[in-house]
């Protein structure tokens, strides 16, 4: 099976390269700038067509929640156009797409975790740029599986885990928002979530399109996140700091965030019989690992 993914860099793309190394049966081809630029929608096509896949994973995105404030042109076409342009070229090539949205098409309000029915509602110029690809996909591919995610990181690029430890390192304590609350998620995670449900999104054999919620098992809030990031390092020689809470309005950003970030898993429990493992599991592995061998941080 050759599966293509959208984003060179990206922690997903970068984690699904690492979870296939060795494999006979899957190779990964990663597709990026500047030979698909999602902002440039002739490239998508002939990139893709290039890369002969069985199943496209569209994985690259504007990711500046902050910045896509100031920039919503870019973020939509990016987010919006862009991923709809990859499921039209993967639908051309008779194949199916896999899709990562996030928690933040949603506005947060809800009292417990979001199922894929929840009415969305999206607070800022990002999310709604998101929803608008969840939109244009499902448009553009009848075989698409859009996977919400949430809070990702790995051992690759720039995410909470590798700012924690990199600021601990320096500082003896950190204010970290408490009343924002999710599914922190590995993208080694989500690489093995894609790889468990590709064969059957190829097959063909059964009806398994539509949107999923993908995040690690359990939830909490970036305080406590960032609590077991230090647990984790203090256990492995590495960094720590003591972590004091704060509201999310003592830290001012130009993007809101849904102060909800729950998402539900049962659906892809119950259609794939795949279940993430605890977020607090993940979470160490990764922290390990990058104190074992620390790398420099990747743009994507």
């Amino acid at each position: 099976m050759r599966i293509a993914v959208t984003g060179r860099e990206g922690q997903v793309a970068q984690s699904l390269k690492e979870r296939c190394g060795g494999r006979a049966d899957v190779e990964i081809v990663l597709v990026g700038r500047p030979d698909l630029d999602l902002a440039t929608p002739a490239s998508i096509a002939p990139a893709l067509e290039a890369a002969r896949p069985d199943l496209v994973v569209s994985s690259a995105a504007y990711t500046a929640v902050d910045k896509a404030e100031d920039e919503p042109a870019l973020a939509h076409a990016v987010n919006g156009a862009g991923a709809g342009a990859v499921a039209a070229a993967a639908h051309a090539l008779g194949v199916p797409v896999i899709h990562l949205s996030t928690d933040y098409v949603f506005d947060g309000s809800k009292d417990g975790a979001y199922v894929e029915t929840d009415p969305t509602g999206p607070i800022g110029v990002y999310g709604a740029s998101k929803l608008a690809g969840e939109h244009a996909v499902a448009a553009a591919n009848p075989r698409h599986a859009i996977l919400r995610t949430a809070w990702v990181y790995s051992p690759f690029g720039n995410n909470f885990v590798r700012t924690m430890l990199r600021v601990a390192a320096s500082r003896d304590e950190l204010t970290v928002v408490a009343d924002q609350h999710g599914n922190p998620t590995s993208a080694l995670d989500i690489a093995d979530a894609v790889l468990h449900i590709a064969p059957r999104l190829v097959s063909g054999q059964d009806d398994v399109f539509g949107i999923f919620h993908l995040a690690g098992s359990g939830t909490t809030n970036w305080s406590g996140f960032a609590r077991r990031i230090f647990e984790a390092s203090r256990a492995n020689g590495g960094p720590s700091a003591r972590v004091k809470d704060i509201p999310a309005s003592d830290y001012p950003t130009k993007a809101r965030r849904p102060a909800n970030s729950r998402l539900s898993t049962a659906k892809f429990t119950q259609t794939f019989g795949w279940t993430a493992p605890d977020w607090q599991d993940s979470t160490d592995a990764v922290v390990a690992r990058l104190l074992a061998a620390p790398q420099p941080p990747q743009g994507g």
